[in-house]
């Protein structure tokens, strides 16, 4: 009840993701519906997929990882920019983020995406804005690596594996909804830049 009350807009998003894709697991017909066919909403058909692709996850590794990523930063990031903007944002991620898969795979008819990436990285981008040194954790690696660093790897290797990568990942989903977090907060936080630079300058000690 805790999070409900500060971060309420967070806290369904969490729990709706979770229990559709739940769902979906045990139902397969539900992937049918609401998985994005960039080829059918080209052509005006199931556009709401756009939305609904990011309510279901391929496995429960897909979900674990996408979740847990929206925990350590959704409900923090929610209290700190406002909930009507936090929750305009995710929804704003979650089209944005899919409309270059659809211009890009829009003659491949055997292809579909899923899943929450696009959103949650639009999310972890609006955070970095917040808080560029904070400490971010990637598996393996026994040390926490700025915000700031951390983004800019992440938005690089997007590029490249949008390019050449070969494992069924929507790289193009995450760079596009890390683009939407950053200018999305950049237009409804006002100050947002100079509180970025202002924490990057105090760590260097300028």
């Amino acid at each position: 009840m805790e999070y409900l009350s500060i971060a309420p807009v967070a806290s369904i998003i969490f729990v709706f993701t979770i229990v559709t894709s739940l769902y979906a697991f045990y139902d397969q017909s539900l992937y049918g519906k609401f998985m994005l066919h960039p080829y059918s909403v080209s052509k005006g058909q199931n556009v709401y997929t756009l939305i609904t692709s990011g309510l279901i996850h391929a496995d429960w590794m897909h979900l674990f990882f996408n979740m847990f990523t929206f925990y350590a930063f959704g409900f923090a990031l929610e209290q700190m920019m406002g909930s009507w903007q936090f929750g305009l944002m995710y929804f704003l991620a979650l089209i944005l983020s899919d409309l270059p898969t659809v211009f890009r795979h829009k003659d491949d008819f055997h292809y579909n995406s899923l899943g929450a990436s696009g959103a949650i990285s639009a999310v972890l981008f609006s955070f970095i804005l917040f808080n560029p040194m904070a400490e971010i954790g990637i598996l393996f690696i026994p040390f926490g690596i700025p915000a700031v660093i951390f983004g800019g790897l992440y938005l690089v290797y997007c590029v490249y594996a949008s390019k050449n990568s070969r494992d069924n990942i929507n790289h193009d989903a995450h760079f596009f909804g890390a683009l939407t977090g950053l200018i999305f907060t950049i237009i409804f936080v006002p100050g947002i830049l100079q509180n970025f630079f202002s924490i990057i300058a105090a760590k260097l000690g300028m």
